[in-house]
């Protein structure tokens, strides 16, 4: 039988040594947006496939007064119980010059639901009067530094971050909602004004993201 080799403090110092050198070589996730911050240069020029058939770039779809990027999903029991306050937000935003975009980073594969075909459907039936589009890759989300269906991202007309986060604050009860989070944030963006309050903390499902 080999006698054990003794663990010495030269060895602990080379395998800490490997530990770091391989932290250093995997990419860092990227951080979650923070007020003030730009729209990611990554995610703006990423062409995506609306459910009309035709590809289009979150920087295409840029309104004169700001911009709203909402993920969202098919399947998200939260995205099912926000999709018709998001249809109808949407399509206001865009009459008063915001653009907006709803985009699917969801891997159909794991949710079978969130299927480009199935996306056409639901759009369809929201009636949506803006793109609904599939992140192939779940690079735009990623990008952002998203997590959740639904998560709200609202730039201004300088394409800042100026509101983060969830819908309101009841997903189950549009009558009963108490804080209009996002829609005060659209008010105020089209009126030129600075949004009260940034962010809240985004509620709904993980994001399933493709490997």
């Amino acid at each position: 039988m080999k006698p054990m080799m003794r663990i010495t403090k030269s060895h602990v110092t080379a395998a800490l040594a490997v530990v770091a050198v391989v932290a250093l070589a995997a990419p860092a996730p990227a951080l979650a947006l923070a007020p003030g911050d730009a729209l990611p240069a990554a995610a703006a020029g990423t062409k995506m496939k609306n459910v009309d058939g035709k590809t289009l770039s979150l920087a295409e779809a840029r309104g004169a007064k700001g911009t709203l990027v909402v993920f969202t999903c098919n399947e998200c029991p939260y995205a099912r119980g926000w999709e018709a306050r998001i249809a109808e937000l949407g399509k206001a935003a865009l009459a008063r010059g915001i653009g907006v975009v709803a985009v699917n980073s969801n891997d159909p594969k794991v949710v079978p639901g969130d299927g480009f075909e199935a996306m056409q459907a639901r759009a369809k039936e929201l009636g949506l009067a803006f793109p609904y589009v599939m992140d192939e890759t779940s690079a735009v989300a990623k990008a952002f530094g998203a997590t959740r269906t639904p998560e709200a991202y609202l730039f201004d007309a300088q394409g800042r971050l100026v509101y983060h986060g969830t819908i309101d604050d009841n997903v189950k009860d549009a009558s009963a909602v108490k804080e209009r989070y996002l829609a005060d944030a659209v008010d105020a963006v089209a009126a030129g004004k600075e949004v009260a309050r940034k962010e809240t903390k985004a509620l709904g499902c993980g994001i399933k993201f493709r490997s």
